[in-house]
């Protein structure tokens, strides 16, 4: 009886384990990403998924698959020696290539491959998949098309200031004391500004917000207070509310303080003098931190909300109103590559709201930059040092 209980549970086993393959095997036939295996002994493609096939528009024969083969098995000898000799830094790799698609032209991917060994450390199969990148590659041209166009809308006016602050400064030796010190004040926010676009707004600057390490924290709630700071030279009502933010968040603190200032300078131009405005920063209930800056103004007509983001767009009350349509374009584009969002709404209570969000992690630790910072704007806590 025992052994006929032990061949039933064996006959059970199997069939959970065949029932199990099926579905892993219906879950990679049905997904977008492209997986395969490879046979370590022979460098032979036992499998690939037929996500491939609409991806790259190969029919999946032995001619085909063995061009993308070629490519996903570049490495797999050196790192088969290397495993051989010892060393495992080389187990699972993750890189960036090019896969010629069917028509020719190159595919941008991200290949994750993973070598599985069996008990006794030798190298059986391995195990990847394939990821189209060709949509972050669209976005970094999109965010140097977008610098190049800020470069170009802003350093034109801006140079024609600086000339002729320069020439009055130049003329002007008899104008009274208060005069001269406006230039001066005038001159340093010009060069502060050109010194921005030089330093900052590169095209090469803007493609890597968020996706290479950032070298910088900031305090959240001394970024409200600079900014608010400055703010209050043009708007004295202006108060800030922050609550349980944390010491330290990792972000581009030039970026998140130029969002701030557009916001805030938004604020104080469509709003009359004398009007409250509020800076408030807090943990956000899913994740993150937000800011908000609202006012008591009348906000803006509910059909132009959505278009308030758009490049070049000016709502219907902006007539009068200094402006080129590129300062909530900016700062949107500023926050989406920091991974967050910016929103705005109508508020009964206090007139017009702008929400920003972003994904930080919020360790409380003390050191600046630390090195476990990675490109996806967390933080590793188990090598934060506090």
């Amino acid at each position: 009886m025992a052994h006929v209980q032990t061949v039933e549970e064996l006959q059970a086993a199997l069939e959970q384990a065949r029932a199990a393959e099926g579905r892993y095997r219906l879950l990679l036939e049905h997904s977008g990403i492209v997986a395969w295996e490879v046979d370590c002994a022979t460098l032979r493609l036992n499998y690939l998924s037929p996500a491939a096939a609409p991806q790259f528009g190969y029919l999946l024969d032995m001619q085909e698959t063995h061009t993308l083969a070629a490519t996903m098995l570049a490495d797999l000898p050196a790192r088969l020696a290397r495993l051989a000799a010892g060393d495992q830094s080389r187990r699972r790799v993750l890189r960036s290539a090019e896969i010629p698609h069917r028509d020719g032209h190159l595919v941008p991917v991200e290949i994750e491959s993973t070598l599985v060994t069996d008990e006794n450390g030798t190298p059986q199969r391995l195990l990847g998949f394939i990821r189209d990148m060709s949509h972050r590659v669209q976005f970094d041209q999109d965010q140097k098309k977008f610098a190049s166009m800020l470069n170009h809308e802003f350093r034109t006016p801006l140079s024609t200031i600086d000339g002729a602050i320069q020439r009055l400064e130049m003329t002007g030796k008899n104008h009274d004391e208060a005069t001269r010190k406006r230039y001066t004040k005038i001159q340093a926010a010009v060069d502060r500004l050109l010194g921005m676009m030089d330093e900052y707004l590169s095209p090469e600057r803007m493609a890597s917000i968020g996706r290479q390490r950032q070298p910088n924290e900031v305090s959240p709630a001394a970024l409200l207070a600079s900014v608010a700071e400055q703010g209050r030279a043009r708007r004295a009502q202006i108060a800030v509310h922050t609550q349980g933010l944390p010491h330290w968040m990792r972000c581009d603190p030039a970026g998140m303080r130029l969002t701030l200032e557009i916001l805030l300078d938004n604020a104080i131009k469509y709003t009359k003098p004398n009007t409250a405005i509020e800076l408030i920063g807090k943990n956000a209930t899913e994740g993150g931190v937000e800011f908000f800056v609202t006012d008591s103004g009348s906000g803006v007509p509910g059909e132009e909300l959505e278009h308030l983001f758009e490049k070049s767009y000016r709502g219907s009350n902006s007539h009068g109103v200094p402006g080129s349509g590129l300062g909530l374009y900016m700062a949107r584009a500023m926050v989406d590559v920091h991974g967050g969002t910016l929103s705005a709404k109508n508020v009964s209570e206090s007139g017009m709201e702008f929400r920003i969000w972003l994904p930080v992690a919020t360790p409380s630790g003390k050191s600046l930059a630390p090195g476990s910072t990675s490109s996806d704007n967390s933080l590793d806590p188990a090598k934060r040092q506090d």
